[in-house]
């Protein structure tokens, strides 16, 4: 190999792993389809191998591609790394912080701690994306995110860890038919139980803290969200469990459904901060996890 490959080249290699479609790698590296396509011919003549079988219709990296596609990221995440610990050095408490929230934090909490946010840190430059856990995770290690608002834990490798704050499940009944006000969770009853379905981390949180693994909720809403849940609940169909924030944001406001707190271990789930380890932006990340802390504690 005579000279090594360039960030241009790895970066348009990702860029088309990502999308698997030249148009739409072009686009999003601002170069024209023919300038990234030989880009990525250029890379594979200093390889000296195959990494795209390119069709008329699709896209497929080889083997090699893949790994290649692996250790881009990587070189480009220390590279992009490289440049906010420089930014990070000026001042760590300006610029643009790019974070990820699950659906059932989103429309809850962020109302909330936007606006304090603001005040706290008036530098910071806010640009957020609501996305289920799992895609989050994948944008954080691919450098897409610099940080996500998880609820913990989430398997997501590589990466710090700040929790912020416990958030507590409640029990939603069609009213009148709640046991009480106060309930245990040995009062649950699985069989008519409605959860979000797979995919939610919500799901397998409200089942392990109510001690329901490897009991079965009932499955039948797919691609669902709590508030279309919810309803469900006021109609007689079944009970569901919710994070206090939800309900504490109006979630069940006007509908016909009775709220239950818990009165032994009460269950709850862990709402927290994660960025790539490697990230140099720490001090950064954590002035936001201590804004969202002090938000949550006000009344």
């Amino acid at each position: 190999m005579s000279f090594p490959p360039t960030l241009k080249q790895l970066r348009y290699l990702v860029a088309l792993h990502k999308t698997d479609h030249f148009g739409k790698a072009a686009e999003a590296c601002h170069v024209t389809q023919s300038t990234l396509s030989a880009g990525i011919q250029e890379l594979e003549n200093l390889l000296g191998a195959q990494l795209v079988e390119r069709t008329k219709r699709s896209v497929m990296f080889t083997s090699l591609g893949n790994e290649t596609v692996r250790r881009a990221q990587g070189i480009l995440n220390d590279v992009d790394d490289l440049t906010d610990m420089a930014e990070a050095a000026k001042d760590p408490l300006r610029g643009m912080v790019r974070m990820g929230v699950i659906p059932t934090i989103a429309p809850y909490l962020l109302p909330r701690i936007m606006p304090a946010i603001g005040e706290e840190l008036p530098e910071l430059s806010m640009h957020l994306v609501e996305e289920k856990s799992a895609e989050l995770c994948n944008m954080l290690r691919a450098g897409d995110l610099d940080v996500v608002l998880y609820a913990l834990p989430f398997e997501c490798m590589n990466v710090h860890e700040m929790p912020l704050f416990a958030d507590p499940f409640v029990a939603a009944y069609p009213a009148g038919e709640a046991p009480g006000k106060q309930i245990s969770t040995e009062d649950l009853d699985e069989s008519r139980l409605l959860l979000l379905d797979e995919g939610h981390c919500l799901r397998d949180h409200a089942l392990e803290a109510c001690q329901l693994v490897g009991r079965r909720a009932r499955n039948e809403l797919a691609n669902t969200s709590l508030s279309t849940i919810l309803p469900m609940v006021a109609a007689g169909r079944g009970m569901t469990l919710l994070p206090a924030m939800a309900v504490e944001a109006g979630i069940a406001n006007n509908l016909d459904v009775e709220i239950a707190t818990f009165n032994d271990t009460i269950p709850t789930r862990m709402i927290g901060l994660i960025w790539r380890a490697t990230n140099p932006r720490a001090k950064t990340f954590e002035a936001l996890g201590k804004a969202i802390k002090k938000t949550m504690k006000r009344p």
